[in-house]
């Protein structure tokens, strides 16, 4: 039997950071559909998260996107976080929406092309630096379309070349978190393809490389579950990108395609100690709302975090692995099943009454007129977004 009241604690105690690029204008290849009141530079994304986070209570942390969200004076921007009550989280390198990075960034086979891609990630540590903050996020584009195109091995050399640089140039208590994708833009070969990837530069560069699980970049049927309880046994589980994928990576809110998915997700990290705070496990959203209004998807996408957490608490863990012990299928599937059939949305009411917040988030926030007043003093500028 499960005691409640750690169960309560630990709701209470989790984080869930937003990403930045939520709040801004986004769509697919082929539209971007704009929206009414959406942020014009990073202090207004940054106003919006505040709001998620007033709402939510457990979402103190906004993911900066670098140059998407470039300012002249970063602790300036720091600052104002800090006046809005949240704080700057994981600082997103981007390498791949300069024309020279068409072949590729640090793995470009023109050197002066992956000299440009390593300054650009320097830089990003300087924001860390000025921000605060404590994890640069990786994510590379680099690969190849035809067989032939680049040669996999010194593409590899050049990669590790690259991270052993930036590795270099953190501080002590600084990490760096390397993504990785299945496929898109390159889609003969992807330098860095899979989670087995990140964990081997990872383990060439030191503790301080650790792995994001995207929960939208792996090929259909991939037990992400098992990566989660495989890194985090390891010691190199440093942060997800939740998000939803029916096909590749939608980028739509967790828990919208397979609720399911994310409960197992969470009983992993669960029964791993990965809701512990050393553990050192950032639980970050990574979506792009193109239909849906901003500041409500991101609140739902937080509340469906949360409600997945509610539920993998709620394992019996004993319960559990006596069942495994004794070999009884059934009975080990009916534990994490009980837990999953269980209705958290009670529970997490309360808590958040008893924060002094709104139980139903989404509802107080239509209620407060954040949105009707965004829609009117947003007039005017260029919205933020990345464009089509």
């Amino acid at each position: 039997m499960q005691d409640i009241e750690a169960v309560r604690a630990a709701l209470r105690a989790q984080r869930i950071e937003t990403p930045s690029w939520a709040y801004g204008n986004s769509g697919t290849r082929f539209k971007v559909f704009a929206q009414e009141g959406v942020p014009r530079d990073p202090y207004e994304k940054i106003a919006d998260a505040a709001r998620v986070h007033a709402l939510t209570g457990v979402a103190p942390l906004v993911s900066l996107h670098i140059p998407w969200d470039r300012v002249d004076d970063y602790a300036h921007l720091a600052a104002h976080a800090h006046d809005h009550g949240v704080r700057i989280g994981a600082i997103n390198a981007n390498v791949f929406q300069d024309d020279a990075y068409r072949l590729g960034s640090v793995t470009n086979p023109d050197a002066r092309v992956r000299r440009k891609a390593v300054h650009h990630l320097l830089a990003c540590v300087d924001v860390l630096d000025a921000t605060g903050s404590r994890d640069l996020k990786l994510w590379f584009a680099d690969g190849t379309n035809y067989p032939g195109q680049g040669d996999i091995a010194t593409r590899q050399a050049y990669l590790a070349e690259a991270l052993a640089e930036v590795y270099a140039r953190l501080s002590a208590d600084q990490r760096i978190l390397l993504e990785y994708k299945l496929f898109e833009p390159a889609f003969y070969m992807t330098d860095v393809p899979d989670w087995g990837t990140a964990y081997a530069h990872g383990l060439e560069l030191g503790p301080r490389a650790v792995v994001c699980v995207d929960t939208g970049h792996h090929a259909p049927g991939t037990n992400i579950e098992f990566i989660v309880a495989f890194l985090l046994s390891r010691g190199r589980l440093g942060a997800f990108d939740f998000n939803s994928r029916f096909y590749a990576d939608d980028d739509l809110m967790v828990g919208a395609a397979d609720p399911f998915q994310l409960f197992r997700i969470m009983h992993e990290v669960v029964r791993g100690g990965g809701l512990d705070p050393a553990a050192g496990v950032n639980f970050m959203l990574d979506q792009c709302h193109n239909i849906e209004p901003k500041i409500p998807a991101q609140i739902r996408s937080v509340a469906n975090v949360q409600e997945a957490t509610a539920k993998a608490l709620l394992v019996d863990a004993e319960e559990l692995a006596a069942a495994q012990q004794a070999g009884d299928v059934l009975a080990a599937n009916a534990v994490l099943m009980d837990a999953y059939a269980t209705d958290v949305r009670p529970l997490l009411r309360e808590l958040r009454e008893e924060q002094g917040l709104a139980p139903d988030p989404v509802a107080a926030y239509h209620a407060s007129g954040y949105a009707e007043r965004i829609r009117a003093e947003r007039v005017g500028g260029t919205q933020a977004g990345w464009g089509a």
